[in-house]
């Protein structure tokens, strides 16, 4: 008998976890499972990534802001009832806070849940994202089976601020490597993206305040002011692209920084890139990170949560930096100013892109699954 799954997910816009979440259930043994993706907002483009014999079942066909105070009215029994409405064998949580809420609700003593934590929650109040409190958190999450986490420091920060029962283990997120490499090799047909004598960077994610590319943009400015010619590609969109063009042309650097916006297929552009910049002030595991390990892209990153397990613990294969507008200047200004330190850092890329493989993580899945 097949299992039959649930993965709960608020949307599928373009995010890194509806990505891997696209990722991973496409890849899961259709022998073994009958899998059904639902959202509470039948949003967002990663949906047309789904496979066709993925059951899909859609929310609210607009998203509305404050949606989770709203829920939070509701008990999670409630909201149990009214929004998953037949009988699954395992029901899994795929983003931390009111999907956990909603599911840790399950009245069916039958059914095995699962909650997965994508961001270091680095408070109990962060932790208790979506609930209605940190007691309420502790609660619903000690209701689950199993809690998925996607890096050590994930867990860390996880486990220190809830007071955890339930079994937290690691797994790594799934990309689609094999896929990643044969799109990387189409050639990009934006005119605004010039590689060749002058390095070009590049970074991939929603243009919000935690990707720190405000910090990117500065050290940008201080490294042309200093004679470090480049240029910068940032791939996204979000809340923080209006206040980003502002300080561009402020800095009159509009024809070196460049917001490009969102790609179907941003491989082709980091591929063809000498440095991968991840910025950010807190992640979870970079999904961005991993795919330009992937395509063989060097990488310099903030030490922020999964950093260390991408890129080894003394920068065996990119260089992690202090987590500030500090560190991403020497990380970058290292790598433009030294070819044989760039070189060796994209043979370490390509060396460590292998590493996550998509059937290693799926495999990992798949015995999770299977032991509950």
């Amino acid at each position: 008998m097949k299992k039959k799954i649930l993965f709960l997910i608020p949307n599928l816009a373009h995010g890194g976890a509806e990505r891997v979440l696209v990722n991973l259930v496409n890849n899961l043994d259709r022998s073994k499972y009958d899998i059904t993706v639902q959202t509470l907002f039948d949003t967002g483009v990663n949906r047309k990534y789904l496979a066709s014999d993925i059951r899909y079942v859609g929310g609210l066909k607009k998203q509305f802001r404050r949606n989770n105070t709203f829920m939070k009215l509701f008990s999670p029994e409630f909201l149990w009832k009214h929004i998953v409405k037949e009988h699954y064998d395992i029901v899994v949580s795929y983003l931390e806070g009111p999907t956990s809420r909603i599911l840790s609700g399950c009245t069916d003593s039958n059914t095995k849940r699962v909650a997965w934590i994508h961001i270091e929650l680095g408070t109990p109040q962060k932790a208790a994202v979506g609930f209605r409190s940190t007691k309420e958190a502790e609660k619903a999450y000690n209701s689950f089976d199993r809690i998925i986490v996607v890096s050590e420091q994930v867990k860390k920060c996880f486990c220190q601020n809830l007071n955890i029962k339930t079994p937290v283990s690691v797994l790594y997120n799934t990309n689609e490597t094999e896929q990643i490499r044969e799109k990387s090799h189409q050639l990009p047909d934006d005119p605004v993206f010039v590689t060749g004598e002058i390095p070009a960077v590049c970074s991939v994610a929603k243009l919000m305040a935690t990707k720190g590319f405000d910090r990117l943009l500065n050290v940008h400015k201080r490294l042309l002011d200093e004679g470090h010619r480049h240029n910068v590609y940032i791939l996204g969109i979000g809340e923080e692209e209006k206040t980003l063009r502002q300080k561009i042309h402020a800095y009159g650097v509009q024809d070196t920084f460049h917001l490009l916006g969102f790609k179907d297929n941003p491989y082709q552009y980091v591929a063809r890139c000498y440095l991968y910049v991840c910025s950010s002030r807190r992640e979870g595991f970079s999904t961005a990170v991993t795919e330009a390990l992937v395509v063989g892209t060097p990488v310099v990153s903030t030490d922020c949560s999964g950093a260390k397990e991408l890129l080894g613990e003394n920068n065996e294969y990119g260089i992690v930096v202090e987590n500030s507008e500090e560190g991403i200047y020497e990380g970058m200004k290292k790598m433009l100013s030294d070819s044989e330190t760039l070189l060796y850092y994209k043979n370490k890329a390509i060396e460590r892109g292998y590493y996550f493989s998509k059937e290693k993580t799926v495999r990992a899945v798949e015995e999770m699954l299977d032991n509950l």
